[in-house]
């Protein structure tokens, strides 16, 4: 039998997903990490991107957060997000109009704009449509 994980990943709203895994992606502030059972403890922030749980039987979940903290423990993955949400539940056109909404800000040097905000809502927006696009790749090979 194959040893496996335990993963929960919870947003400000809700719990998203609660299960057993074989590995989990995530996408650490300074990089994406694997997490195989039995990982070394560590608490890290994530970035925006997309969090992927590989469950046994080799079915993977697809997940979005915007940022938060994970936690890993030997058995045990915990992923506090802001804002997280099933990759096929991502709003595409929303998440493009953001997109263009950022890019504006941030070529309209005359405005009176919080560059880090506008940077931030780019990069959520286009770790979105990512993992979206990934999603959409992955089923069609499905």
């Amino acid at each position: 039998m194959a040893m496996t994980l335990h993963v929960d990943i919870v947003s400000a709203e809700r719990e998203i997903y609660s299960g057993a895994a074989e590995m989990v992606f995530a996408p650490a502030e300074m990089g994406e990490v694997g997490i195989a059972p039995r990982h070394t403890p560590l608490l890290t922030r994530l970035k925006p991107g997309e969090v992927r749980v590989r469950e046994p039987g080799g079915n993977e979940q697809v997940f979005f957060v915007s940022g938060g903290m994970l936690e890993i423990q030997p058995h045990v993955v915990t992923v506090l997000a802001d804002t997280a949400m099933r990759a096929k539940d991502i709003d595409e056109a929303s998440a493009i109009a953001a997109k263009e909404r950022a890019e504006r800000a941030l070529a309209d040097k005359t405005s009176d704009l919080d560059y880090a905000h506008a940077q931030a809502e780019l990069a959520e927006s286009v770790a979105r449509l990512r993992s979206l696009e990934k999603l959409r790749k992955n089923q069609g090979r499905g």
